[in-house]
């Protein structure tokens, strides 16, 4: 029988984790789904390459924007209930977006996508760390890096295959019954957890979403207005200026947001600032690669999508025995390794476009460079969300999901410049050279990723015992938690 949250037992963890990565699937899917739709939907909409890019944009700007206040407010409302939330909002959203009989609708409904989205995703990793026992932590993020990175490289594919074969409605469609049976089975399931119930920070608040939003338009205008423009930097200097101000104001408010002790972890610094480069590596070179799959060599949506697959694979089967090997052995040994097999597999790729391979050539490139990421992207979130004290985990989860936003748009943006200075779309030959000096770029990106997942965890001097009241549904959790 399925443990109910009205038995006062702690829920199953497989349960807990099922729930979870669902709702990081559903997010993950979409911020990448649409990018093959793409061209359908300028058909059907009569979209203009604007609206095509805040098609795209509108999502992430919504989801970084307001990811650390909705971690604040999921901590006060409960992160059960701001899961439950942010689910069923994002499936009006997504709604939304099928019925959308204009781009400017679509784009708006996009926006409160990414709103639901940054109320579900930090809820959603809080809670799972909460039920999850501290000697098992690795295993269980190894499983749930796995389905949101298979969501991240398998966007492509659902929305080249989407598109292709029903219609572009159904990248979003497709949200509505699955959420419409998770609702549901979460409500039975979970039990509610709060943070430390302290007066709101309203200025840190404040703070916070106007500077992400502004260095999130920033990097996302970059590339249509220009580095030099007033309006990228006029965004990024307000935006810098925004940061800076919240920095003084977490540490100096009687009750911060994001308290400073969190900040000066190294293993809370390590995690964050290598998953922001790792994201920035990954999300750069799926945005260029399944462009240059079609553009270069001719493939279509769907055959573009197909060949993200030995990365799919590889992402899905490596990152649950990363996460296991990871209990062993420390976080800082997979992600050092894991980011230089992940820069490896992308400077590999970036020579074979120079020379004018074909894809063949990059399928051992794309497993290598697939492996790395499975090993690093389980141990960056087990290290950050091991540093924080369960009443700080829903705003650790919220700080690490902002960090991999913009590690997103920081990635696009900048091999967006190198594709644009080396290379363009006159013709494939142009698009070649300009994918091969940015993919090069995410290859630089990954090593120096590596470099500080030094500052990570090592090896555990003493392995945890197992508790023999530990059954595997969780009745053990609360007391390792507490002892944690």
């Amino acid at each position: 029988m399925t443990p109910s949250a009205a038995t006062g037992r702690p829920p199953a963890l497989r349960w807990v984790l099922a729930l979870t990565a669902v709702a990081g699937l559903v997010v993950a899917l979409d911020q990448l789904v649409v990018a093959t739709a793409l061209d359908t939907i300028r058909r059907d909409l009569g979209a203009s390459m604007a609206d095509l890019e805040w098609t795209v944009n509108a999502f992430g700007l919504g989801f970084a924007a307001l990811l650390i206040p909705a971690a604040e407010l999921g901590d006060r409302i409960g992160r059960k209930r701001a899961y439950l939330s942010g689910l069923l909002l994002f499936a009006a959203a997504s709604a939304g977006c099928a019925l959308a009989p204009t781009t400017g609708v679509l784009i708006g409904a996009r926006a409160v996508q990414g709103a639901a989205a940054a109320l579900l995703s930090p809820a959603a990793l809080a809670l799972l760390t909460e039920a999850t026992p501290p000697r098992r932590r690795g295993a269980v993020m190894g499983v749930y890096a796995a389905v949101t990175g298979l969501a991240v490289v398998g966007g492509p594919l659902v929305g080249g295959a989407v598109a292709q074969g029903l219609a572009w409605q159904w990248i979003f469609w497709i949200n509505v019954p699955v959420i419409a049976v998770v609702v549901p089975l979460a409500r039975a399931v979970l039990t509610e957890h709060t943070g430390r119930p302290t007066p709101p920070d309203v200025p840190g608040i404040a703070l916070a979403a106007t500077s992400m939003f502004a260095l999130v338009w920033a990097l996302v205008r970059s590339g249509s207005a220009g580095w030099g423009s007033a309006e990228v930097l006029g965004t990024l200097v307000a935006g810098g200026v925004a940061l800076a101000a919240f920095a003084v104001r977490q540490a100096t408010a009687a009750h911060p947001m994001l308290p400073t002790r969190l900040l000066r972890q190294p293993a809370f610094a390590a995690g964050n600032l290598s998953a922001l480069l790792l994201t920035a590596s990954l999300f750069g070179t799926v945005f260029f690669l399944a462009q240059y799959l079609q553009v270069a060599l001719g493939h279509s949506p769907l055959g573009a999508g197909l060949r993200f697959l030995p990365w799919t694979a590889t992402l899905f089967l490596i990152a649950p025995v990363a996460g296991r090997l990871q209990d062993r052995i420390g976080p800082r040994t997979l992600i050092c390794a894991g980011l230089l097999l992940q820069g490896a597999g992308m400077l590999w790729i970036g020579v074979n476009a120079h020379q004018h391979q074909g894809y063949g050539a990059s399928v051992a490139a794309l497993v290598l460079s697939g492996a790395g990421t499975s090993m690093a992207m389980p141990a960056q979130q087990t290290t950050v969300m091991t540093a924080a004290p369960p009443a700080l985990m829903g705003k650790a989860a919220g700080t690490f999901t902002t960090v991999r936003q913009l590690g997103g748009a920081l990635g696009i943006a900048v091999m967006a410049a190198v594709f644009g200075s080396v290379g363009g779309e006159a013709s494939p030959a142009a698009f070649t050279h300009g994918f091969s000096a940015a993919v090069t770029v995410a290859g630089a990106l990954a090593l120096v990723g590596a470099a500080f997942g030094l500052l990570a965890p090592g090896r555990r001097r003493a392995a945890v015992p197992d508790d023999p009241a530990d059954d595997g549904t969780g009745h053990a959790v609360q007391e390792e938690l507490g002892a944690h």
